[in-house]
């Protein structure tokens, strides 16, 4: 990752000094054996600098290993008879699922308890893949900074780290050790967010968390390829390359010394989350002791599917092994088929919110595996130097393939003993934001409502409340900092010697 941050001249280093002879025709020659020699088509025209931080850049990538993943990319497993294998689909066994909606209260409070005991010990860590931009929602800024309309103001960015604060908090207080637990924050990012991220976590003196426990890293690239095959240059002295997916996060936690991080501060179980979903519970006691108390090293937390027909991606037994199938690879007949032991339940329902645990011990183990993972092809509409003229081109159709790798890529490689599912209820823990403002779904107006509602039934649960609106969609914000997930509203609204809230409100910490 250094390596990254210095050919794009981020890291603050000297700039990338022009290659001898020998290093230019070494690297040349790689490049012309796997068939890319295009990309030196300007090189001699480039000025020092250029021919520098081109050099630079072409170093980081292997040709033939691009063309290798490309080829793969583009031809998936086939049968023996020629036809592309279809594969065996069933629902997790029982054996690794639990669903809070039918889980015994006991078990949820022996998995909370155990979640915090972990907490207080220093032994949770948490990842937040964070590389994306709001371009969706009309901001260019990371998505993480974005604010959906909260009495707040409150950026997705500050509502986490809140909820950061609160379970070190709550696991303090019930180990007994005073203000003496941390979570660390790692945040992955990408090229274009890194930047802006940390300017906006110091701006923000990090809400509240000591900038030593929230470390801001950054995921790879790799290069942009034509439909033929042929890596495309961007402009005449740089090589158009994309983030690498959000499995892209397993070599950006070697390459980027998180893991070492890890290690040194005795972390051993590390729960990963997207940024764009408000209702996260980060860090979550719950889902961290139902995990570590089933010894496994991948969980995964899910929602019920909302029908048949929604385009969601499930967790499931494919070919005998966990895995995520997308909506589109399930025979509708199928997807409509109810769970026999559940009438009206689908069978197929676990839907993928993309919201995990690993254990240390098996993120220790990614430099084994993480070069076998496979890569998927995104086609898009990407800008590239005309070979002939130099001139950036902006196509008006998809002309080439940006490679990722899907962050579920990892659990086939898993025993179906080694995993777990965790169903929990979508209105308490699963908001995207996705879509601009007004779309009716997965936009900012939904996040503000999902979180508010969410605060309303919090307090209508304590005894004795009242809340009074002229709107019956109004809700209740609750500060992350008041309660993590409901809990302790009692004492406060005993404290604020209130009864009644007039929604919409905002209750805020003490």
């Amino acid at each position: 990752m250094e390596k990254v941050m210095q050919a794009l001249n981020l890291g603050g280093k000297d700039a990338p000094q022009e290659p001898t002879p020998q290093e230019l025709s070494e690297l040349k020659q790689k490049y012309t054996l796997a068939g890319q020699s295009q990309v030196f088509t300007f090189y001699d025209s480039l000025s020092s600098a250029e021919k520098a931080s081109l050099f630079q850049q072409l170093s980081l990538f292997d040709p033939t290993y691009i063309n290798e993943i490309d080829a793969k990319a583009r031809s998936p497993p086939k049968t023996e008879d020629g036809g592309v294998a279809k594969p065996s689909l069933e629902p997790l066994p029982d054996s690794a699922r639990a669903s809070i909606m039918d889980s015994k209260k006991e078990d949820i409070d022996r998995w909370y308890a155990q979640g915090l005991d972990l907490i207080a010990a220093n032994k949770v860590g948490v990842v937040l893949m964070a590389g994306g931009q709001g371009t969706r929602l009309g901001s260019s800024a990371p998505k993480g900074c974005f604010d959906i309309g909260l009495p707040s103001h409150k950026s997705l960015f500050q509502i986490q780290a809140e909820r950061i604060r609160k379970v070190e908090e709550l696991a303090a207080k019930k180990a007994g050790t005073g203000g003496n637990v941390t979570v660390p924050w790692y945040v992955m990012t990408s090229g274009p967010t890194r930047g802006p991220t940390e300017a906006y976590f110091k701006e923000h003196k990090y809400f509240g968390l000591k900038p030593e426990n929230v470390v801001i890293f950054e995921q790879g690239v790799l290069p942009c390829i034509s439909n033929e095959g042929k890596i495309l240059l961007e402009s005449k002295g740089k090589v158009a390359v994309a983030p690498d997916g959000n499995g892209g996060i397993y070599n950006a936690l070697v390459e980027s010394k998180v893991l070492d991080d890890m290690k040194k501060r005795g972390i051993e179980h590390i729960h990963a989350y997207c940024v764009d979903n408000c209702l996260v519970k980060v860090a979550d006691p719950v889902f961290i002791g139902f995990s570590a108390s089933a010894n496994v090293d991948i969980a995964t937390k899910v929602v019920r599917k909302r029908n048949a027909t929604e385009s969601v991606g499930l967790i499931v037994c494919k070919n005998g092994k966990p895995d995520v199938v997308e909506y589109s690879e399930i025979d509708p007949a199928v997807a409509a088929e109810e769970d026999p032991k559940q009438p009206g339940v689908l069978k197929f329902r676990s839907a993928n919110i993309v919201n995990h645990y690993y254990s240390f011990r098996f993120l220790e183990t990614i430099p084994e595996w993480a070069k076998t993972l496979p890569h998927h092809v995104a086609r898009k509409k990407i800008p590239y130097a005309d070979l002939e003229t130099g001139e950036t081109v902006k196509p008006t159709k998809p002309n080439g393939i940006k490679l990722e790798q899907f962050v579920f890529d990892v659990f086939p490689m898993l025993d179906m003993s080694k995993f777990a599912c965790l169903e929990v209820r979508r209105e308490d823990e699963f908001s995207p934001l996705k879509n601009a403002s007004g779309t009716g779904e997965d936009d900012p107006e939904t996040s503000k409502y999902d979180i508010m509602a969410q605060g309303r039934r919090w307090l209508e649960a304590v005894s004795g409340v009242t809340i009074v609106s002229d709107d019956f969609k109004a809700g209740i914000e609750v500060s992350p900092l008041r309660s993590y997930g409901g809990e302790g509203l009692e004492n406060a609204v005993s404290k604020d010697k209130t009864k009644t809230f007039v929604a919409p409100a905002v209750l805020e910490v003490e």
